[in-house]
């Protein structure tokens, strides 16, 4: 039950990253502003997100545990959503922004959290399968926001300011749920790790580069930095899309768009699941090499192709991109040991691409008067998250600690007794029930000692 909870937020960012897509493209069209300044609310949601990962979400972590970043992060998330009711009500671009800010602050917490929860808690071996099917709830969640908006908020009425009005009931339920979502998560039993048991896990599996000083972690960083890469392209092609389909594509105005933009976030959610399932008999390492390369192969012509040709490259592209975020997530953290949460604080943080990458792709856009053209600017970040895939499929320090968790079977085998560990014997969260969970937290080692 803890994992199916833990889910249950990434379908709330999933909803909230691909609502304020839809909102992109509205709110040029409602208050008349450039498609570079429309991207401050991509800035303002991703800009948030180190000042979490990095800052108090992640102090929150290591200090008081899991439990608590998830509680923090809801309460966070929900009055930021509060905030968002006068600013729509009153037309507010800098104000929406601002409230912007804090839901990416919550969002921030609670992704600081769950993300190195969902790869950790249960047996190594499966951690990006794990972390990828969780996050395909992200995706179902970016699916689910552009429906509504086109048939609900801006069906018939995307050039008036009652459609941006509409959007506040959706907010405000949005409020409520993570709230009573917050009492939930703090009457229920959240099974604790800790840095020892992370410590542990790497020291069983020979892949302890954790024994090396922090700041020798060249593999975090070369992860993070294809976060912020990767991240940063992703979200400027789902933020321009509407854009993209409505200046190639003839007869298509923004509500039709946002359609179009729901069918490519599918394909993006599909592409996960596939993704997760190609796991279970190829190493993810390879899986991860080939996506990344066909996002690279797909993006390319969209820049020169129209019409129907263009859009479905750009449907591809986030086919591909589905699996990238959670198994940099997945990848990045192997072998960390006792750095694994501080370490999951630097890699989310690199979802700061977010708030870099649309504002240049805007800026291109306007200055070429062409979405397509600006694509560009994605490709290029492409290229450059591409080194890490590259790496950890064919530098020897980067795929020895990834493929030594890969082959573990901690959690999967029972090697023994209690007495054979040093540090006793506890089942994963995976094997226990609801119950049973309660009856680990704050013991240590979360794994089973390997064979």
């Amino acid at each position: 039950m803890t994992l199916v909870k833990v889910t249950i937020l990434f379908f709330l960012w999933g909803f909230s990253y691909g609502l304020i897509d839809t909102l992109n493209k509205h709110f040029q069209t409602t208050l008349g502003i450039t498609r570079a300044r429309s991207s401050g609310l991509q800035a303002a949601y991703f800009g948030a997100y180190p000042l979490a990962s990095l800052g108090h979400a992640n102090w929150i972590l290591r200090k008081f545990g899991f439990k608590a970043c998830f509680i923090w992060g809801l309460c966070i998330y929900g009055i930021g959503c509060l905030i968002t009711w006068p600013c729509l009500i009153y037309r507010s671009f800098g104000g929406f922004c601002a409230a912007t800010f804090i839901i990416g602050n919550g969002l921030g917490s609670l992704e600081t959290a769950a993300n190195p929860y969902i790869t950790i808690c249960g047996p190594p071996k499966y951690s990006e399968i794990r972390i990828n099917i969780s996050q395909a709830f992200n995706g179902i969640g970016t699916v689910v926001s552009p429906v509504l908006a086109s048939y609900v908020f801006f069906n018939h009425v995307q050039d008036s300011p009652s459609a941006l009005t509409s959007v506040q009931w959706t907010y405000l339920a949005i409020a409520v749920f993570v709230f009573i979502l917050a009492v939930v998560f703090f009457f229920s039993p959240i099974p604790e790790i800790t840095d020892a048991d992370m410590a542990f896990q790497a020291e069983e599996t020979h892949a302890n580069s954790a024994i090396k000083p922090f700041r020798k972690q060249y593999r975090l960083f070369h992860a993070t930095f294809c976060q912020f890469c990767y991240t940063g392209a992703q979200v400027a092609i789902a933020g321009y899309f509407i854009n993209y389909v409505t200046e190639t594509r003839a007869n298509t105005d923004a509500a039709l768009a946002s359609k179009f933009l729901a069918g490519a976030q599918g394909a993006f959610t599909a592409g996960r699941f596939i993704g997760s399932g190609l796991m279970k008999f190829v190493k993810p390492r390879y899986v991860y090499l080939v996506y990344m390369t066909m996002i690279i192969v797909f993006i390319t012509p969209s820049i020169t192709q129209r019409g129907n040709t263009g859009m479905s490259m750009l449907y591809l592209t986030l086919f591909f991109e589905s699996i990238i975020f959670p198994t940099t997530v997945a990848l990045g953290m192997r072998g960390l040991g006792k750095y694994s949460k501080r370490g999951s604080g630097f890699i989310v943080g690199g979802v700061a691409g977010g708030a870099c990458v649309p504002p240049l792709l805007g800026v291109a856009a306007d200055l070429q008067n062409s979405t397509a053209i600006a694509m560009a600017v994605p490709l290029a970040f492409f290229i450059a998250a591409w080194s890490y895939a590259f790496c950890v499929n064919f530098v020897a320090a980067y795929r020895g600690p990834v493929d030594s968790l890969g082959a573990a079977n901690i959690g999967i085998q029972n090697a023994g007794s209690d007495e054979d560990s040093p540090h006793g014997h506890i089942e994963t969260d995976i094997e226990k029930s609801g119950a049973e969970a309660n009856e680990h937290v704050g013991r240590s080692p979360v794994y089973e000692k390997a064979a």
